[in-house]
């Protein structure tokens, strides 16, 4: 009796003892089947496997065919009956409603396998939304405001643009912010060349050499976004 415990590759490789068969390898020999259908088989993906290749695997594992589709797909709840060499093994075509009840069986983890993917589906749309939702509140006064102030400005081209910098940078910061994204260095600050987080514009220099942050980049912990553009 297998355990509900046991992996799919644990099964197989149990039945292979049984039969004295040493390797993923011979079992493919014995069962004149492809390592690709077995990889199928040790992956639990009966579904996708045609009943042919499924008939060799039984007769070489000398079980019957509802053994083997029971102990890899899954589809009971229960522990796997026990599996005797001595159960004979039938090397004549599926009766009918033998073939029957595993193409049914089929049919079930084929549309089990369809819910969960439209499950996933669900989910991965439910997260989308709430994340563009979550950025939107950090982007709100930017949302309402600066539409308007950009109004103003084409009307009034002497404004000050010092006066609508905040409308743009604050929400940028919260955003980042939010992101875990810092700025690497700010512009127009003199540090020393490091190429891992820096981009020389023009001229060369040195690692540890003071150069001038001309356009500011990013990282998120240790990962980098971009490198700051500097120049020497």
């Amino acid at each position: 009796m297998f355990s509900l415990t046991m992996t799919n590759n644990e099964k197989l490789q149990e039945l292979m003892q049984r039969v004295g068969i040493s390797s993923y390898k011979a079992l493919g020999q014995t069962a004149g089947v492809s390592k690709g259908q077995i990889l199928q088989l040790r992956r639990g993906n009966i579904t996708v496997m045609r009943l042919s290749i499924l008939l060799k695997l039984s007769q070489a594992l000398r079980i019957s065919l509802d053994d083997l589709v029971t102990a890899f797909s899954g589809v009971s709840d229960s522990d796997v009956s026990d599996i005797s060499l001595n159960k004979p093994v039938s090397i004549q075509p599926v009766e009918t409603n033998k073939e029957q009840d595993l193409l049914q069986k089929i049919d079930e983890l084929k549309q089990e396998y369809q819910r969960l993917q439209n499950k996933m589906e669900v989910s991965r749309q439910e997260s989308q939304q709430e994340f563009i939702l979550s950025n939107l509140q950090l982007l709100e006064s930017l949302l309402l405001q600066f539409p308007t102030a950009a109004q103003k400005a084409q009307e009034n081209p002497q404004l000050a643009a010092v006066k609508i910098l905040p409308l743009v940078q604050k929400p940028l910061e919260k955003l980042l912010n939010a992101w875990g994204v810092e700025a690497i260095a700010l512009v127009g600050a003199e540090i020393p060349y490091d190429p891992q987080w820096h981009q020389l514009l023009e001229g060369t220099a040195q690692p540890g050499e003071s150069v001038k942050v001309r356009y500011t980049g990013y990282r998120q912990g240790d990962k980098l976004l971009y490198r700051a553009k500097v120049s020497p």
